[in-house]
């Protein structure tokens, strides 16, 4: 390639990414982003998002999907399942959120993300419409990802919910299957202050004669489900209970053992696409490598072992110290950072005190102070110190830590998001 070529296609690959990162730009500040801001972003219906469908040409009506819902391992579940359906030799369109890295890990097509020129000429298209609808953030990505998934002709889409469910801007699909991973306290401003409660709005995705599968049975979550079921007319089934048979998987974390039941079951409850039993296993093993995901119990590095998880619910959080406690080590370091619409104190509480503390804030405005967060943890009896960065943190545990101990990076999504 001539010297006045390549200086062409470099200059090429720069307009992109700029107009890349514009748009994205665009897309983050039209309204308030939920996982950014807070609950100005939480809408009250469906309106807008029917009103965006139609503009679209009804794409969520052009594809067959399963729909995943719950508090911890929906996007685990929802990886699972594409990776599993990719082994069985179809074409796979995967929609999750949040992204780590880049705002195109939330729409796949077969484990690869969407291109930037996607991005660029979808938002360019619908631009005008999308302001004069008001959407928000999330509503826009949604419709970005349904639009791919019938351009891309895809086979199937697994879609994630992204909070709750009966609101969610992704329930306007009607799936093969419904999945309804667990359920535990988060995002309590918004969904409810009680187990029951936030079932009732998981449980807004359960559609009229689609299957739906539940991932563990829970007394308080049960009631709630079977009247959902029952008012719907859908076969329910119970995951922990009718997959007995255990897995391998290359995810790794203790936890997972619960959602590779769930994503089995997802599987068998469906009809219209032949999977086989190769098909789930080879699928389970090879989750990372089909589809990609980020960010559960990821090895970082190691000498010293250093691992990171995105679990920030109490929930997610008790899995993680139980896996800790379980990882033969010296002495415990944590990197820990929280956003600020958490019950701090009750998360601290949850935290080993044999360890070293390196607070940290993530970089988005709902990050939690790290000043703030180190004040809280003191007054628990949690050592350590206030840093100015997730970056900064984790060079400093790196640098104390010796080559026996194990460093622990999380506390919430988008801490991990800086680090992997």
């Amino acid at each position: 390639m001539s010297k006045l070529a390549l200086s062409s296609t470099t200059s090429s690959r720069t307009s992109t990414l700029n107009k890349f990162q514009e748009t994205v730009n665009w897309l983050y500040n039209q309204l308030p982003v939920y996982q950014r801001s807070g609950g100005a972003n939480y809408k009250i219906d469906l309106s807008k998002t029917h009103a965006l469908m139609e503009h679209l040409g009804h794409p969520e009506k052009r594809f067959k999907s399963i729909h995943v819902a719950g508090t911890n391992g929906k996007g685990s579940v929802s990886h699972m399942l594409a990776s599993i359906f990719q082994e069985a030799g179809y074409k796979v369109g995967l929609y999750t959120s949040p992204h780590l890295r880049d705002f195109r890990e939330r729409v796949k097509i077969n484990g690869v993300m969407i291109s930037k020129e996607e991005v660029i000429e979808f938002v360019d298209t619908h631009k005008s419409a999308f302001q004069a609808l008001e959407l928000s953030f999330f509503e826009m990505t949604v419709g970005l990802a349904f639009d791919c998934f019938v351009n891309h002709q895809v086979d199937i889409a697994i879609v994630e919910v992204g909070m709750g469910g009966r609101l969610d801007s992704t329930n306007v699909i009607t799936p093969e299957v419904s999945v309804i991973t667990n359920i535990g306290l988060d995002h309590q401003a918004f969904l409810g202050n009680d187990i029951a409660t936030i079932a009732g709005e998981k449980a807004g995705i359960i559609k009229p004669g689609i299957p739906v599968v539940i991932g563990q049975r829970q007394v308080e979550t049960t009631p709630v489900f079977l009247k959902a079921a029952a008012q719907n007319d859908a076969p329910i089934l119970w995951a922990d209970e009718a997959i007995r048979t255990n897995y391998s998987t290359d995810l790794k974390g203790e936890y997972q053992v619960h959602n590779v039941r769930t994503a089995v079951a997802a599987v068998h409850q469906q009809e219209l696409f032949e999977i086989e039993e190769t098909h789930v296993k080879a699928g389970l093993r090879n989750v990372v490598e089909n589809t990609g995901l980020l960010g559960r119990w990821q090895i970082l590095s190691t000498n010293p072992l250093t691992i990171c998880d995105t679990g920030h619910n109490a929930d997610g959080i008790r899995f993680i110290i139980n896996q800790l406690e379980n990882t033969p080590h010296e002495h415990l370091h944590l990197v820990w950072g929280m956003v600020n619409d958490k019950d701090i104190d009750s998360v601290l509480r949850m935290l080993p005190t044999k360890a070293t503390y390196y607070f940290c804030k993530p970089d988005i405005p709902r990050g939690l102070d790290a000043e703030t967060l180190h004040s809280a943890a003191k007054k628990i009896g949690l050592q350590g110190k206030a840093h100015t960065s997730v970056k900064n943190a984790l060079i400093a545990a790196k640098a104390i830590a010796g080559k026996e101990d194990l460093i622990f990076v999380g506390g919430s999504t988008f801490v991990v998001a800086e680090v992997v």
